[in-house]
């Protein structure tokens, strides 16, 4: 038996009037909002008539579009075309300000002021990556690296420019090939594809709609230029819950959802990892991003412990008196709150060999219980309040991989007969009995 992938109906009517109210009192043509949990639509609510919105209506993601370009970036460092904290003249020679790292790029912490030269791209025809390149100035660099979060739309034009230098293709044809084909986001494109939400901006005094042009990004498209759908969209909250090995590795995306740099260091609200942004809510951290252009902003963010996400799009450049920000972690807050966890069926376990099965069961240190089991073909030790998960390396010696001891060995001891007597962690050693202390 399983639960059926939707809503209890009064978290329903919640969500439903976080939605209706966003777009009714924040002014916006049209809003959708979806509630997802392991690529499944759970609840979708459509807000607006200009135009009237489905799962299918494309809208502008803005830079939700630097998730993806992350995820290009993480996925060739795997390959070996590069490091993180590889310098940009490496890979962009004669670059003038090559000595920021492409890890500072993708945090935001490069010193790199937010725009481009020229007119604001947004609004204007991108230029190809040579002209990107060839208007870069010292003038770029506004504050020295990792001193301070700056927001970088050009950063992430860099980065875009790299991934282009390394292999010799386009950034399009990359996401297209690398992050979207393999993951089923066949809506999700380059330039708007029917049916697609035109932007406005909706003047503040008479109301009045102003459509705004659609206009290809060129260098900066890394930044801000994908298209999609809350169809889509749901595909890509799935991924940052449980990854697909195709596109990246789980531990991968864990070390890009591992803060760099706090945004807000007065009350610790926000912060940045290596693409994904970070949003605390109350004692909830959510990771995700949000994306404007003009005529259209966009949020996604997902609780990666519970599996649940919520996609946001409107087709105005703002929402009177809210943000799509906040629109969307209301949302999803209260779904936490309210939805229950999906129960797995209990089997029995399978059980342990070899070295793993003398491990099993109570250990002490310090007279506190800590109890090892095994989860397939790793060890799982349970403390007071943490634990730790461990991977065999070889004869009697296990490291940990997740958890209080991440990276740490733990070093089987035995005593004159090769039976097991203690466990070494990080010269704390356990032992079976709980009144010994040393």
């Amino acid at each position: 038996m399983s639960l059926l992938p939707s809503l209890l109906p009064e978290t329903g009517r919640q969500v439903e009037e976080i939605a209706v109210r966003a777009q009714a009192e924040g002014r916006t043509p049209s809003l959708a909002l979806a509630i997802v949990r392991d690529r499944a639509v759970l609840h979708q609510v459509f807000a607006g008539e200009n135009p009237r919105p489905d799962a299918k209506t494309q809208y502008r993601l803005g830079s939700i579009t630097k998730t993806i370009t992350a995820t290009l970036v993480m996925q060739l460092r795997d390959e070996g075309f590069f490091a993180l904290d590889d310098l940009l003249y490496r890979h962009l020679p004669g670059t003038p300000i090559g000595g920021v790292t492409l890890r500072q790029l993708l945090g935001h912490v490069s010193g790199l002021q937010r725009e481009p030269d020229g007119a604001w791209w947004e609004r204007t025809p991108g230029g190809d990556v040579d002209k990107l390149l060839a208007e870069l100035g010292y003038d770029k660099v506004v504050g020295p690296p990792f001193r301070r979060y700056r927001y970088s739309n050009l950063a992430y034009g860099l980065l875009g420019a790299v991934l282009e230098k390394v292999t010799g293709e386009s950034w399009q044809s990359l996401a297209g090939k690398r992050v979207l084909d393999p993951l089923g986001m066949k809506r999700t494109t380059y330039s708007p594809v029917e049916p697609f939400a035109r932007g406005y901006v909706v003047h503040a005094l008479d109301r009045s709609l102003h459509e705004e042009p659609r206009l290809d990004a060129g260098a900066m498209a890394p930044a801000g230029q994908l298209w999609s759908t809350i169809t889509d969209m749901a595909k890509w909250a799935a991924f940052w819950t449980d990854p697909a090995p195709a596109v990246l590795a789980r531990d991968t995306v864990d070390e890009m959802c591992t803060p760099v740099v706090i945004s807000d260091l007065e009350s610790w609200t926000g912060g940045h990892g290596l693409g994904p942004q970070l949003f605390r809510v109350g004692e909830r951290v959510f990771v995700g991003h949000g994306g404007s252009m003009p005529g259209y902003v966009a949020q996604l963010a997902v609780h990666r412990r519970s599996r649940l996400g919520v996609i946001v799009f409107a087709n105005s450049y703002g929402l009177t008196g809210t943000t799509i920000k906040e629109v969307a972690l209301s949302a999803l807050d209260a779904v936490v709150d309210a939805e229950p966890a999906p129960v797995a069926p209990w089997s029995p376990p399978v059980q342990p060999t070899g070295e793993a099965a003398a491990l099993v069961g109570r250990w002490w240190w310090m007279g506190r219980e800590h109890e090892i089991t095994t989860d397939g073909d790793a060890l799982v030790m349970a403390g007071p309040h943490k634990q730790t998960r461990f991977t065999r390396e070889g004869p009697d010696r296990w490291r940990g991989v997740a958890g209080e001891n991440e990276g740490e060995v733990l070093q089987i001891l035995r005593d004159d007969e090769g039976a097991v007597n203690g466990l070494d962690i990080a010269t704390f050693v356990f032992r079976r009995d709980p009144h010994h202390l040393a």
